[in-house]
C-alpha cells in the first residue's frame, strides 16, 4: 500500500465512521455538503490535519467538527490521543503524502499494552445505540412557556423511571425546537443518577433498517431480545415508520413488551399522534397516546431572548444587548435558527478581533438569514404548485388530480418535497392545499428526499423551481 494510498484510507474510515453516527437528514446533508470542502489530510505528530483554503472555513469546521471527528477516530479503534486540527493551506496545494500506519498511534506511556488487534466482526445484528451529545442536558435546555410543559414531563419520566403515568412520552413539533435536546436529557439524567439502569437512543431509521437486516440474516429472535431489555428507549423521529406496514407490528409488539414490565418508552415526532392517522395502524397511535403527548412550539421573544443569553455565556463571550434583541426579534422560526444568528456573529469576532460587533455589522450579516426568515413566512403551498406545474409544463389542476400517471408523479412529489420545506405549514394544511391526506404528502416528500441526492438531474431541475421562488437549493437540502 502507498502512503498516499494508506492515507486516504485511514481519512475514508473516519469519515464513514462519522457518517454513520448521524441522526438526522439535515445533519447528513451538510456533512455531505462541507466534507467536499477538506482538501488535504496529514498526520503530524499526534495531530490528524485537514486542510481547508479560508480562515473562516478553518474557524467554522473547527467548532463544527473538530471534537466529533476526534471521538469518532477513538470510538473507531483508530487511535487514542489523537487530535484534529484544520489548518488553512492554499487551494492549489496536493494531497499530502504522510506515511499513516492502517491504524493511527496511540499516545500511550511505556505501561501500557500496544492496542490488540481488531477482532473480525461476526455475521450478526449488532446494535445501534446513538451517543447523546454532550450538550443535550437539562441543565442547558432553556424554558420558556412554549416548552415549559414538555420540560415538566420530561424531568418527571427522567426522577421517575418507569414509575410514572407518562409512559410512553410522545414529545412532538417543527423543525429545530428542541425535541431531541429534551429527549436526551432524559436519557442523560437516567445515566448520572442510575448506573444500573441501561439506556439506548436510536432513530426510527436505524431501527427499521435492523429490523430488516435482522429479517435477511435470519436474527429476529436476536433483535427482539436486544430491544426488548432496555430500562429506557428513547426514539428520535417516529414520522419515518409512517406508510411502513410491515414494520408496524414489530414496533407494536417491542413497544407492548417494554410497556408491560415498566420500561420507559419516550418518542419524538414533527406531528401530534392524530396527524399520523392514515399512514399508521390505529392500535399504533393508540399506544402514543396512552401515555402523555406534549407538544414544544415556537419559542416566544423572551424565551428567543433567553436562549441567546445562555448560548452566548457557554461560549464565554460578551454581546451587547442590542444585537441579542434584534437577532430574538427578527429570527422567529426556530431554535437552531436562532443559533445560526449567534454562530455569524461570534465567527465575526473571532476573525476579527480588532474589529468591535456594531449592530450595523450584525445587521450586515444576518441580512440573508432574516430575509430568508420573511420568505418563510411569504411562500405558500399554492405558490410552490403553481411554481411546479409551470416548471413542467403540467397545471395546478393536473397536480392536484387523482390519477397517477407517470407523467405526473414526479411534478406532483416534487411539489409535495418543496411545500415541505419551504412552507411553515402543518402537513395536514399541506395537504389540503393538495386534495390529498397528509400522510401522502409525507410519502411523496420522502421519495424526492431519498432520490435528491443521488439524481444530479433532478437536483438541478428542483434548484431551477427553488429559484423562480426566491430561495437557493441549500434551503431544501439542509
Amino acid at each position: 500500500m502507498s502512503e498516499t494510498s494508506n492515507l486516504t484510507s485511514v481519512w475514508q474510515a473516519i469519515a464513514s465512521s462519522y457518517r454513520m453516527s448521524l441522526k438526522t437528514t439535515e445533519e447528513i446533508n451538510r456533512w455531505e455538503l462541507h466534507s467536499p470542502q477538506f482538501l488535504t489530510q496529514s498526520l503530524v505528530g499526534s495531530e490528524f490535519r485537514i486542510g481547508v483554503t479560508t480562515e473562516m472555513k478553518r474557524d467554522w469546521f473547527t467548532g463544527l467538527y473538530a471534537k466529533a471527528l476526534e471521538e469518532t477516530i477513538r470510538a473507531a479503534g483508530l487511535g487514542d490521543g489523537i487530535k484534529v486540527v484544520f489548518e488553512v493551506i492554499k487551494k492549489e496545494e496536493t494531497k499530502k503524502t504522510v506515511e499513516v500506519p492502517p491504524v493511527l498511534p496511540v499516545q500511550t506511556n511505556s505501561e501500557k499494552p500496544a492496542p490488540k488487534a481488531p477482532t473480525p466482526r461476526r455475521a450478526r445484528v449488532l446494535p445501534s445505540t446513538l451517543p447523546l451529545l454532550e450538550n443535550y442536558t437539562f441543565e442547558n435546555f432553556v424554558r420558556g412557556p412554549s416548552n415549559s410543559f414538555a420540560h415538566a414531563a420530561a424531568t418527571a419520566v427522567a426522577k421517575g423511571l418507569g414509575r410514572t403515568a407518562y409512559n410512553p412520552l410522545f414529545i412532538w413539533g417543527g423543525t429545530g425546537l428542541g425535541k431531541t435536546h429534551l429527549m436526551e436529557a432524559i436519557g442523560h439524567y437516567v445515566m448520572k443518577h442510575n448506573a444500573e439502569a441501561s439506556v439506548c437512543y436510536i432513530t426510527s431509521e436505524t431501527f427499521l433498517n435492523e429490523y430488516v437486516n435482522a429479517l435477511a440474516g435470519a436474527a429476529l429472535p436476536a433483535f427482539r431480545a436486544r430491544y426488548r431489555k432496555y430500562d429506557l428507549l428513547l426514539i428520535d423521529d417516529v414520522q419515518f415508520i409512517v406508510g411502513k406496514k410491515s414494520f408496524q407490528e414489530e414496533f407494536f409488539n417491542t413497544i407492548s413488551s417494554l410497556l408491560m414490565y415498566n420500561k420507559q418508552i419516550v418518542m419524538t415526532c414533527d406531528q401530534a399522534p392524530k396527524e399520523l392517522q392514515g399512514g399508521l395502524e390505529d392500535r399504533l397511535i393508540s399506544r402514543f397516546q396512552q401515555g402523555m403527548v406534549v407538544e414544544i412550539e415556537s419559542p416566544s421573544y423572551e424565551t428567543r431572548l433567553a436562549i441567546l443569553r445562555s448560548k452566548m455565556q457557554a461560549r464565554h463571550r460578551l454581546i451587547q444587548d442590542d444585537i441579542l434583541n434584534y437577532i430574538a426579534e427578527n429570527i422567529r422560526s426556530h431554535v437552531r435558527a436562532i443559533e445560526g444568528a449567534l454562530n455569524r456573529v461570534t465567527t465575526f469576532m473571532d476573525v476579527n478581533p480588532d474589529t468591535p460587533l456594531t449592530i450595523e455589522i450584525s445587521k450586515y450579516l444576518l441580512k440573508d438569514m432574516i430575509e430568508e426568515e420573511v420568505t418563510i413566512k411569504s411562500i405558500t403551498p399554492e405558490a410552490v404548485i403553481n411554481a411546479v406545474a409551470e416548471h413542467y409544463g403540467v397545471t395546478v389542476k393536473d397536480i392536484k388530480a387523482p390519477g397517477r400517471t407517470q407523467a405526473l408523479v414526479q411534478p406532483r412529489q416534487v411539489a409535495m418535497f418543496l411545500a415541505c420545506k419551504l412552507t411553515t405549514d402543518s402537513l395536514p394544511t399541506i395537504g389540503k392545499a393538495f386534495d390529498r391526506k397528509h400522510t401522502t404528502i409525507f410519502y411523496g416528500s420522502q421519495q424526492i428526499q431519498k432520490r435528491i441526492s443521488v439524481e444530479a438531474d433532478l437536483k438541478q431541475e428542483i434548484g431551477q423551481i427553488v429559484s423562480k421562488l426566491g430561495r437557493q437549493i441549500s434551503d431544501v437540502l439542509e
